[in-house]
């Protein structure tokens, strides 16, 4: 049985005091979950505040970029050993604002997830159309390429290190959201096409994520969806209440 993830991508947002608030008020109303697993995604700047705080709570850290190679002369990146020493077990790669934004390839999203698993950390791959690809048809197309791509050269035991979220990239901060069904749909066609890539068993022990204005009046409804198994929050993990209210889905 696959445990459900509620992941929070704060992206460039939250100074350390405010990180620090906004932990502090998730640990006052989450509880013991059990059946579930939650995480959070810091800018660089507030991993370490953020880790102390949840160190020995059911809270994981986890941060959203890294290079692939350990040091060098690389301004401005992050490496996994770095990462690790923060207190992060997880890292997003393959973020759709990455690739628009700073032309990240899926050759390249291959190696930091390569990179990333090598040095002990567990990866969320987050791969989605456009609203022009869904309109002419290509969305599944688009998504089988992505996930090829950025797998390629993976193994069935590496694969234990990596969840997938489907975010369309037309629902990410719009309030647009995928109908369950066409999420639930997109999802069982990835998890397909992981039998197809590796084996059966790896497919339904992979957790497949959907992210895309995720918020509380919506969560409870995609979390119904046989092939969800967790949700990507951007906008609405960003306040503890809404965030909570996700993490607490029915």
């Amino acid at each position: 049985m696959r445990k459900p993830l509620i992941a929070g991508n704060w992206k460039m947002n939250k100074t350390v005091a405010q990180a620090t608030e906004l932990v502090e008020g998730l640990l006052a109303g989450l509880g013991q979950p059990q059946d579930r697993e939650v995480l959070v995604c810091p800018p660089f700047t507030a991993l370490h505040a953020v880790g102390r705080l949840v160190e020995g709570t059911p809270i994981m850290l986890g941060a959203q970029n890294l290079y692939p190679k350990d040091s060098g002369a690389y301004t401005g990146e992050i490496s996994a050993p770095m990462l690790l020493e923060a207190g992060c077990s997880y890292v997003i790669v393959g973020h759709s604002e990455r690739r628009g934004y700073f032309g990240e390839t899926d050759e390249f999203i291959n190696q930091k997830i390569k990179a990333a698993l090598g040095a002990g950390l567990k990866t969320i791959l987050c791969v989605g159309e456009s609203r022009q690809q869904r309109e002419a048809g290509q969305a599944e197309s688009i998504v089988t390429k992505q996930v090829r791509g950025c797998l390629a050269g993976l193994t069935a035991e590496d694969m234990a290190g990596v969840v997938i979220a489907y975010e369309p990239i037309w629902a990410i901060g719009t309030g647009l959201t995928a109908r369950p069904e066409d999420a639930e749909e997109m999802q069982a066609c990835i998890r397909s096409l992981l039998g197809e890539l590796f084996s059966e068993e790896v497919a339904e022990a992979t957790r497949i994520l959907y992210g895309g204005s995720v918020k509380p009046n919506n969560i409870d409804e995609l979390m119904a969806q046989p092939d969800i198994d967790g949700a990507l929050v951007g906008g609405a993990s960003l306040e503890a209440q809404s965030f909570l209210r996700i993490i607490h889905f029915q």
